[in-house]
């Protein structure tokens, strides 16, 4: 009978080497896994920021709008009341399913709106605050 000789230079990767890939996968998963969070987290952010700019040019035209019906520049809780918004009080806007909860608060002197997006379906890390100021 004839046995068969394996050399060692026809032999597989060893326990030690396979471990080593093993360790240096787990380490990249766990880099690209905090990776992938802080982008969502970011663009959440960011998202929340759009709807923020939307007030503002919201208010921009409810203020446009006032002034040429009024004859007059509208102190801050006119502008929110013509862009359809209660002052301090959160509401829902949009459509599903993309519907932001956001409240405008008129300042005290009437020259400023405060803008807090509170969420955006529910999902309470879409948050961003902003300011808008009477022209």
């Amino acid at each position: 009978m004839e046995g068969k000789h394996v050399s060692r230079s026809q032999g597989g990767f060893t326990l030690i080497e396979i471990i080593a890939v093993l360790v240096v996968l787990g380490i990249l998963a766990a880099v690209a896994a905090a990776k992938y969070v802080d982008l969502e987290q970011e663009a959440k952010a960011r998202a929340a920021g759009v709807q923020v700019s939307e007030m503002k040019a919201t208010l921009n035209l409810a203020y446009g709008i006032g002034f040429v019906q009024l004859g007059f520049a509208p102190d801050a809780a006119a502008v929110v009341g013509a862009a359809g918004f209660a002052s301090g009080t959160a509401q829902d806007l949009g459509v599903s399913p993309d519907i932001w909860n956001v409240t405008l608060t008129a300042g005290g002197d009437g020259s400023s709106v405060a803008i807090n997006v509170n969420s955006r379906n529910g999902d309470a890390r879409y948050v961003a605050t902003g300011t808008w100021f009477v022209p």
